[in-house]
This record gives structure tokens, sequence and C-alpha cells, in this order.
């Protein structure tokens, strides 16, 4: 209670963001080759040139290995990006990278769909799979248009 006290008015979320580390969680069916699909339609990051805001939906299919993401965290995680001034192929390669770094997942994929910007669409492909791999890898997909 004292803690929520001294918190100052709208500054939980820059906090809690700040604060944030990703998490693993135990996978409970390691053995299986199932995949975990997100979509994170509010992504935003600044460009690194104009620092004008670029928008994207996140896209994140996975088989995981001895761990999947904690999500809270994973929800922070991303909404660090918001103030940070990076491009598109690095934001989804950095994603990528924390993400396998974490988890250690059997095959990943992370995608930054990104809106059109100057007449131009971006779509970033990012992937990882470890060695001898060859089980599911579903076609890269949207399952939901957010508009």
């Amino acid at each position: 209670m004292e803690n929520e006290q001294q918190r100052v008015p709208g500054r939980y979320g820059f906090d809690e963001i700040k604060s944030n580390r990703l998490e693993p969680w135990p996978n409970a069916y390691p053995e299986s080759k199932y995949v975990v699909h997100f979509e994170i339609p509010e992504f935003t990051c600044l460009c690194p040139r104009s620092g004008f805001p670029d928008f994207a939906t996140i896209i994140i299919d996975y088989v995981p290995g001895p761990s999947v993401v904690e999500l809270k965290s994973l929800k922070l995680y991303i909404n660090s990006y918001r103030e940070r001034q990076i491009s598109h192929e690095a934001s989804a390669n950095e994603i990528l990278n924390d993400l396998v770094t974490l988890l250690s997942p059997r095959w990943m994929r992370v995608v930054g769909d990104f809106t059109v910007r100057g007449n131009i669409k971006t779509i970033i492909f990012a992937e990882h799979e470890e060695s001898g791999y060859n089980g599911p890898r579903p076609e890269y997909r949207r399952y939901q248009q957010y508009v």
C-alpha cells in the first residue's frame, strides 16, 4: 500500500516498462512440437533518422524448447521500444535475438509488419532454428487484421 501511495500519478506504466525484464516460464509440454503465435498490433518505435514514430504489428511464432515467455513481461518488453530510435530491421532482429537468448526455442520467427511510411510498405522477417530442426514452421499469416 505504501509503494502505491508513493507512485507519481500517470507514471505507473512507465515505471513498469523501465523495470521490466523478459521472463521465461517452464514449458509444460517440452516434448511436444507445438506452435505459439502472438500478434502485437500496437508496436511503436521511433525512426532513427527523423525521430518520427513508426507503427507495426509484430508477429511472433515459435516452437518452444524448455521455456515459454511470460506474457506480461513480453508486453512490457515490447512497449519499451516506444521511445527508442531504431530501424525496422534492427527492431525485428533484436526482438528475435532477445527471445532466442531467453527461451532457446526449437524454431522462432519474428515479423515486423510496418504501416506504410513515405509510400513504402515494409515487412521484416527474422528467423532462428536449432540445428537439425524439422518440426512445424507455419507460413506467415496475420490471423487478425487490426484497423
